[in-house]
């Protein structure tokens, strides 16, 4: 059997992303790229997908504004998409992608979607997080 999380930590390191830790027997990373928006992006190898995490924001006040600018705002995300945890309140940036043919430029692809969401929909996402 290939050895995913030995090929995605080398993608991480190739993408010069930092490794703030990493897990072999729960196929957990976690990574920053602060210059790219990228806190504490989980990544988990959870054959046969890799998952990426990010949280976004709270909802404080559940308002159908809110919702209804996350789901026309995922028609415009490349990779990944805005979610909702089971709470219902914490706004995550999530995508999922198969491990058999994955290669480093579409695993690069879900880190620059989530670094252009983050910059191109900053202001919206800091209104989202003051007002609700």
């Amino acid at each position: 059997m290939k050895d995913y999380f030995g090929t995605i930590k080398n993608y991480l390191q190739t993408l010069q992303l930092d490794i703030k830790h990493e897990n072999q027997k729960e196929g957990i990373f976690i990574v920053s790229n602060e210059q790219d928006g990228i806190l504490n992006l989980i990544i988990c190898v959870a054959h046969p997908i890799v998952i990426f995490e990010q949280f976004i924001f709270e909802i404080k006040e559940s308002g159908h504004d809110v919702y209804k600018a996350l789901l026309q705002k995922n028609r415009d995300i490349i990779h990944g998409a805005f979610v909702l945890d089971d709470s219902g309140r914490k706004v995550i940036f999530r995508d999922s992608l198969q491990l058999e043919n994955l290669d480093q430029n579409e695993f690069g692809a879900t880190l620059n979607s989530l670094s252009l969401l983050l910059s191109e929909y900053s202001d919206q996402i800091i209104n989202f997080s003051k007002n609700t």
